[in-house]
């Protein structure tokens, strides 16, 4: 079994005989990378160097330094020890109310200081592992627009009765398995609700998605990660022979470039171009956007709207969590939108993540009785697409 690495620790102490003492008693027990200021620690925080705790001492600026770096939102949790020529109730007041996680003494004569950082990185651990509520807020539709919706879905279940009782029959004669698929979806609010479908897929299609990982129309090159022994190192560590912003993560070390690749690797919106998992009359109901129909159903019920953003899958809707990535969650989810009467069925694989996103934003911010009218209008025609997705 592999030996964990060491805890990596900036630490700042403008005494340098207190700053030699704390590398000759700690330095076998910790990877310390002692800076001259504060201002150092703080730079090295923001170029991403992955320290697992900060120590500084209120004598170097210790006490402004923690309150700088507790205003950055990515750093609230990093554990940061502050150390003290004397504990005083109003130093352990004033450090705890700026957020510090443990006050030492500068010679760290009371406490053990190596258990003490053992303790914030479990916890933090033990954090990550717990699940989370997924974020809502409250999107208030317009009286107008759950009108349209309650008026022109009536109608049209009404009106397409005879087509959905047909393909539900031929979804039935061409293969095994139930007729309406049901798929978790995030709408607006981050409301979860199930999105209904025709089913279009084979029954064992979740069971081929590894399979099918190399024809992912939205895949991009990526650097394969090889991986010797605990730790996983992207191409540009392995040339450097070391790694140069590691993470520690699930009881796991590895370069926060493979995190990133990991999570990348299930990236938003994924599609395959002449899918095999697909039905002989699921690639019909494709096409045509036929499947989409028993989402009338979520109209009818409040679940979406007509018109709006498109609900998405809880693994796509949990990497949209940023200031701006959370405003395509503020206006209503829709059947339709603008980003697929915006490219849909022109013949163009390519438009991204990104490009999809502002639309969606784009959308959310600007809403109208018009626009919605104008997309309805425009979503007909991109109805019949010739795109193979």
């Amino acid at each position: 079994m592999s030996e964990i690495p060491p805890l990596r620790i900036l630490y700042v102490e403008d005494d340098p005989d207190a700053n030699l003492e704390f590398i000759k008693t700690f330095g076998h027990q910790l990877n310390i990378k002692p800076l001259d200021t504060t201002d150092e620690i703080y730079q090295a925080l923001q170029d991403y160097y992955p320290a697992d705790a900060v120590i500084a001492s209120g004598q170097s600026g210790g006490m402004e330094l923690l309150r700088r770096i507790r205003a950055v939102s990515w750093l609230k949790t990093l554990p940061f020890i502050l150390t003290v020529d004397k504990l005083t109730p109003e130093i352990l007041r004033e450090a705890k109310d700026a957020g510090a996680s443990d006050v030492f003494p500068r010679d760290f004569r009371r406490g053990d200081i190596v258990v003490r950082l053992q303790y914030f990185l479990r916890k933090q651990q033990l954090k990550a592992l717990q699940p989370t509520e997924t974020p809502r807020f409250e999107v208030r539709i317009p009286w107008w627009k759950r009108a349209l919706d309650i008026a022109t879905t009536g109608t049209a279940l009404l009106i397409l009765s005879p087509i959905l009782l047909a393909v539900a029959l031929l979804i039935r004669l061409d293969s095994k398995g139930p007729i309406i698929y049901r798929s978790r979806r995030v709408g607006s609010g981050y409301r979860v609700f199930n999105l209904l479908k025709f089913r279009t897929m084979r029954t064992d299609a979740d069971k081929m998605v590894k399979d099918m990982a190399a024809f992912n129309m939205y895949n991009r090159d990526e650097e394969q990660a090889v991986v010797q022994s605990n730790f996983a190192l992207c191409s540009e560590c392995q040339s450097a022979g070391h790694c140069q912003k590691m993470l520690y993560l699930d009881n796991e070390h590895l370069c926060e470039k493979i995190y990133l690749q990991r999570k990348h690797n299930k990236a938003a919106f994924m599609k395959f171009g002449n899918d095999p998992r697909i039905t002989r009359i699921g690639r019909f109901l494709r096409n045509t956007s036929i499947d989409e129909l028993p989402q009338l159903i979520n109209i009818l019920r409040g679940d979406m709207s007509l018109v709006g953003n498109r609900p998405l899958p809880l693994y796509e809707a949990e990497k949209l969590t940023s200031d701006e990535s959370i405003a395509r969650f503020a206006g209503p989810a829709g059947l339709t939108g603008l980003w697929q009467v915006t490219k849909r069925g022109k013949g163009k694989k390519d438009m991204s993540e990104e490009e999809r996103l502002q639309l969606d934003i784009e959308y959310a911010r600007n809403f109208s009785f018009g626009m919605d009218m104008k997309i309805i209008l425009k979503t007909f025609p991109a109805l019949f697409q010739s795109e193979n997705v």
